[in-house]
């Protein structure tokens, strides 16, 4: 797992160059130019050509560039691996992955440098994913990215304000990735004008321990930047954890006191991540 930013992750329709120009100047961390769902079936192959033109053509700067390809058992799903993986983006992220040997299969034409990015967005995934994330051993798999609206329609469940129909499914993601040494990013927010409904569910989502957040609009993208950075006052207490324990007094400890709160070792690692996290954050952002 990096400590690369990957705070806000925006989905762009392919498509539309109007909006592929657009993305190369917004504060996003992940631009995922879209060949599935945003765009039309007569328009797949024109959006294709192009997402690949795109990443020849650069100009993204600090931000991650990843292709969202259709699915294999599409009339375009062939087709946009074969060209995708040709194209040699940051990442491919491909739907509905259901299994390890699904993992497998997408990662195969993958050049080294291209990671495999896996969406989390079936009910048989669901099942499976302990196994679809230790997959990330012998592929190029790197990151989960849940695909809310996809479980919903599948599961039939409501997609409700606190999205309490879909705790399970976020939080074993969250586990699984993590055992396998994943970034995981939450799903949508379909609202794009209430910003306080995205404030809570970007909160949301950093209670249950997501890298990031996917979005659907460049409105988002501000504030998912704000919810999942880490606060200066969370920084500046990890900063005075690493210090203790680095006192000599500190040494061979595994519990002290840290501004009248109880830090172990533990919690020591968590204070080195979250300061290598804030750290990235800073040097992208100078960047």
């Amino acid at each position: 797992m990096t400590d690369r930013p990957r705070r806000s992750a925006l989905y762009m329709p392919a498509s539309n160059a109007k909006a592929i120009e657009k993305a190369r100047s917004l504060p996003c961390d992940v631009v995922i130019l879209d060949l599935e769902d945003a765009v039309a079936p007569d328009a797949k192959d024109m959006a294709r050509e192009q997402a690949i033109q795109a990443v020849k053509d650069g100009g993204f700067g600090r931000r991650e560039l990843v292709i969202r390809v259709n699915g294999a058992d599409t009339p375009w799903g062939e087709a946009d691996l074969r060209a995708a993986a040709a194209a040699r983006p940051d990442a491919i992220l491909v739907p509905k992955v259901n299994s390890a040997a699904d993992v497998a299969a997408y990662s195969a034409p993958l050049h080294e440098d291209t990671a495999l990015w896996a969406m989390i967005e079936t009910g048989r995934s669901l099942f499976a994913l302990d196994s679809i994330a230790a997959a990330a051993a012998t592929t190029q798999l790197t990151a989960f990215v849940m695909g809310t609206n996809d479980l919903a329609k599948e599961t039939r469940a409501r997609i409700t304000p606190g999205r309490e129909p879909f705790f399970a499914a976020l939080s074993l993601a969250v586990a699984a990735a993590r055992i396998h040494g994943l970034t995981i990013l939450d799903g949508v927010h379909n609202d794009i004008e209430d910003q306080a409904s995205l404030e809570a569910v970007c909160r949301q989502g950093v209670d249950f321990g997501f890298d990031g957040k996917t979005l659907i609009h460049p409105k988002q993208i501000d504030l998912c930047n704000l919810v999942f950075s880490p606060a200066p006052a969370e920084v500046a207490f990890a900063r005075a954890v690493i210090a203790a324990f680095a006192l000599p007094e500190n040494q061979g400890k595994g519990a002290i006191r840290v501004e009248g709160k109880m830090a172990e070792l533990l919690h020591l690692e968590q204070s080195r991540r979250l300061v290598a996290v804030a750290d990235a954050i800073r040097e992208a952002e100078a960047a």
